[in-house]
């Protein structure tokens, strides 16, 4: 594949060999936040959708990314750079839908990364009240950016390392109240496997349960986004993917499945409905001891750190993508010298998080019902509609060249994949309300503003096109 810039390879190259399986499952894993996802958004699945069957939700959900992971990793050693859902669009579908999905890309990240930098100030200022520190929560969420922005300067390994620890930390917290409910004999009903029963799974309320799954898997891309700093990355991107996702899986539908033998498969959904906030935590106290509870707390902060440090990377690069192909401004695509990092791409990013969190904050918005409901809810519904195009991406690339791969990885898992993100999409965009707990017509506007993204992205390339054919010529190509 042809270069696309013939510049000074070193300012426009990410650093090779920076990374190792390890560390991209680490930036996967961390993304999916677990101990966030199960202690924060689990609850709301136990409550409003099948109850008991949610552990067997999550199980649906990581075999749809399992079968989506067929055609991705095996398009992933044909597909290099950091553009990752860019670069396989482009070569798939076509330079204009590349560049609109780029655009949704962006917008997805960056509103996941609002939703946590507020969730994160949230938890600061309720963990640190107590002790006569009393600063707005807004305070600590601009402290975040900050601390992030200087980590994603350094090193790719360097993130890989405190995300490492920050995963470590929380799955442990976890497991120790699996194990300890287990240890115990379960709670009322004893322990049994009704969560994983098609009955219970496929009960009334599913496809709300799958509105809060689905969601618990954003951050997914990581794995290919990172190809050009991987070390072998024809290998280690497809390992790294799949042990990420089945790490994912096992580890949501296990910690879920514990707490429904504590509270019992008849009374889970119930007790999950009357406190949505403590259902963990109240079993931790009773498991394990009051001590568990304050640490569960403070591991869910370094959760969210490495979460929001997880998909500030992802961003970097997707700025750093857009600018080296001539996208955006040049200097997005220039790496630091002493770090290999986009540097420059991080700064811009780093800016506009600060600028659109300062909008909520003037405008008065309440950090967790409309910052973090609602930037959550265009977060899933934007990963959704990107990974649907990805799907198609994989089928007609495939189309397009001889293959040593078999129909099954080129057409039936990629389209198998296609059918169920858009069956998720659907189950998104019916219960919008119930995701983000509003009612707003802003809310509701968000499926339509994402396509709209989509279509100024494909706009924007064919303009690109018209102006400046060799640029245009060169969107989508893998860096070497």
């Amino acid at each position: 594949m042809s270069k696309i810039i013939t510049a000074d390879q070193s300012s426009v190259r990410l650093a090779k060999n920076s990374v190792g399986l390890a560390h991209i499952v680490f930036f996967v894993v961390a993304a999916a936040a677990p101990l966030t996802a199960v202690v924060g958004a689990s609850p709301a699945a136990f409550a409003f959708g099948n109850g008991a069957g949610v552990p067997g939700a999550f199980v649906l959900s990581g075999l749809l990314y399992l079968v989506f992971s067929v055609g991705f990793t095996a398009m992933s050693r044909y597909v290099g750079g950091a553009g990752a859902f860019y670069t396989y669009i482009a070569q798939g579908i076509g330079k204009p839908a590349g560049v609109g999905g780029a655009l949704m890309a962006l917008v997805t990240y960056s509103a996941v990364q609002i939703a946590i930098y507020a969730l994160f100030g949230v938890f600061i200022s309720g963990t640190l009240a107590p002790l006569g520190v009393s600063l707005p929560w807004w305070a600590y969420a601009f402290a975040a950016i900050v601390i992030v922005h200087f980590c994603g300067q350094r090193n790719i390994a360097f993130s890989g390392a405190i995300l490492g620890v920050c995963m470590i930390a929380e799955i442990a917290i976890l497991l120790l109240l699996d194990i300890g409910i287990l240890l115990a004999g379960g709670g009322p009903e004893g322990i049994g496997a009704a969560s994983f029963a098609p009955s219970t799974v496929f009960a009334p309320g599913l496809g709300v349960a799958l509105v809060f799954v689905i969601g618990s898997f954003i951050g997914f891309e990581a794995t290919a986004i990172f190809g050009e700093e991987a070390e072998n990355p024809e290998k280690t991107i497809p390992r790294a993917t799949y042990v990420a996702v089945l790490l994912i899986t096992l580890f949501y539908a296990f910690s879920t499945w514990a707490i429904v033998q504590f509270y019992g498969p008849a009374k889970v959904q119930e007790t999950a409905a009357n406190g949505l906030e403590t259902f963990y935590f109240v079993a931790a106290d009773a498991v394990l001891g009051s001590w568990s509870s304050q640490v569960m707390n403070i591991f869910l902060i370094t959760s969210l750190f490495a979460c929001v440090l997880s998909f500030h990377n992802t961003l970097n690069r997707y700025f750093f993508a857009l600018g080296r192909e001539g996208l955006a401004h040049k200097a997005l695509g220039k790496v630091h010298g002493k770090h290999g990092s986009p540097h420059v791409a991080g700064l811009l990013q780093s800016v506009i998080a600060t600028v659109v969190l300062a909008l909520f904050v003037f405008g008065g918005a309440d950090p967790y019902t409309v910052v973090f409901s609602w930037m959550s809810a265009l977060a899933v519904i934007g990963i959704l509609a990107v990974q649907v195009l990805v799907s198609i991406a994989v089928i007609l690339f495939f189309r397009k060249r001889a293959t040593v791969h078999s129909v099954w990885t080129t057409t039936i898992a990629p389209g198998l994949s296609l059918f169920g993100l858009l069956g998720a999409l659907a189950l998104v965009t019916a219960n919008l309300s119930l995701l983000s707990g509003s009612e707003s017509l802003i809310v509701k506007a968000f499926p339509y503003f994402i396509v709209g993204i989509g279509l100024l992205g494909a706009a924007f390339a064919m303009r690109v096109k018209k102006i400046s054919p060799d640029v245009y010529a060169s969107l989508g190509k893998a860096f070497e």
